[in-house]
């Protein structure tokens, strides 16, 4: 996704394209401190049914995305040019359990 310019980076970025309705799995760095930070973001992806998940750390979410630099949220959107991988995870994300 990232060779494609198909991933969006940032509390700023993904909460702008979730609300234009844009599509995607959401991924939210599980490190971040202060949690105020991007706590509203799982709610927005319920209230749009869009897939998210956590992972432990930031500095591995923003290796992940192609970034130097570490990142607390991305949201992946899909393309042609991947897409059996991309409906692959978004399979996995679905089968996650819902957090608490």
């Amino acid at each position: 996704a990232a060779k494609h310019k198909q991933i969006r980076r940032g509390v700023k970025e993904v909460q702008k394209f979730i609300n234009k309705g844009e599509k995607g799995i959401t991924v939210l760095a599980g490190d971040t401190l202060p949690i105020d930070v991007y706590c509203h973001i799982p709610i927005m992806c319920e209230d749009r049914s869009l897939p998210y998940a956590y992972v432990p750390s930031k500095s591995d979410l923003g290796a992940a995305a192609g970034s130097k630099r570490p990142t607390c949220v991305i949201m992946i959107k899909p393309h042609e040019e991947y897409q059996e991988t991309y409906d692959e995870c978004l399979e996995e994300v679905g089968a996650l359990p819902l957090p608490l």
